[in-house]
């Protein structure tokens, strides 16, 4: 894989030709970014900024999916805040999911999926998977998470294409760098607590510049995990295209503390027609042949706010 992306002008039929119809608006970055920490209860603001994006001949650069990894599960919440009192250095997550067919307008009810691992390398419903190098046991953690749910949710984008998250920092896992994954669904809806129906029309990866990574894991309970970290340039599934390949941009909620955390947004330009099957470039590992399918439990935490109401605030 090499990291030489290039901005060049495509129509729709190039589009899904190219990438099978899921593409990203990486030259959207900057934009996307200003736009996702903006305030969304300004309907003005909010849709100026749209219409700029709209009309600023972005929306060209391509991101092909990526592999879902091993670890996915079906039936994740819709909700917020999803670290269930798991420990680790708070991420404030703001993603905009545009229709980069269509003037990169946004996508208003997009569900956005996320799942990442904890900050010794362990996922939810696979905790007895070993993270590599040299971790305490998942359950030393000695919090209240249920594990199968923990670091996992949906958000339903507002009218201006923009979901947020409130989770921690991921830890890493052997042979990976630090990352989150993400898809986004169109066409289904919110029913008993998840998202149902409709498909999927991308299948992503989230990124972390190492410098930041690497001062993270300096940290409690981070640094309870030693071992060989892969860095960005060594990673199997990010490609070095920096935006449009899932690369964050981060903002430090205080300069000279990273445990106070950080803001992350991108922007997500979507082909609501396509559909991802999930299987795209890249690995992950592989989980324990015992590793939970299904619904998560009753008994479940979930968000009291309806998903719509916490997507804009």
């Amino acid at each position: 894989m090499t990291g030489n992306h290039k901005n060049t002008s495509i129509t729709r039929r190039r589009a899904l030709a190219v990438s099978g119809g899921t593409v990203a608006a990486g030259g959207l970055a900057v934009a996307g970014f200003q736009s996702a920490f903006a305030d969304t209860t300004d309907s003005t603001d909010a849709d100026a900024s749209a219409s700029a994006s709209s009309t600023s001949s972005e929306c060209m650069t391509l991101m092909t999916s990526v592999t879902e990894g091993p670890y996915y599960l079906d039936g994740a919440l819709v909700r917020k805040d999803i670290t269930e009192g798991k420990a680790g250095v708070p991420l404030t997550l703001r993603l905009t999911v545009v229709d980069a067919t269509d003037g990169c307008t946004p996508v208003k009810g997009a569900a956005v999926e996320i799942w990442h691992c904890d900050a010794w390398g362990y996922y939810s419903g696979y905790t007895t998977a070993n993270p590599g190098g040299s971790a305490p046991a998942e359950s030393e953690e000695g919090d209240s998470a249920n594990d199968q749910t923990y670091l996992r949710g949906y958000q339903i984008a507002n009218a201006n294409g923009v979901v947020k998250f409130e989770t921690i920092f991921p830890g890493w896992y052997t042979p990976r760098t630090c990352h989150i994954h993400v898809k986004v669904h169109t066409g289904g809806e919110k029913e008993d607590g998840t998202y149902e129906g409709g498909i999927v029309n991308y299948t992503g990866q989230l990124f972390f510049e190492d410098d930041i990574a690497e001062e993270i894991f300096t940290l409690e309970p981070y640094s309870k995990h030693t071992g060989s970290y892969t860095v960005l340039a060594d990673d199997m599934v990010y490609d070095g295209g920096g935006a449009s390949s899932g690369l964050l941009t981060l903002k430090a909620v205080h300069k000279k503390d990273p445990s106070k955390g950080y803001k992350g947004s991108l922007t997500l330009g979507i082909d609501p027609d396509a559909e991802s099957t999930g299987a795209g470039s890249g690995g992950g590992g592989t989980p324990p042949s015992d590793a939970p399918t299904g619904t998560p439990p009753s008994d479940a935490p979930s968000d009291s706010a309806s998903p719509s109401a916490s997507a804009s605030s």
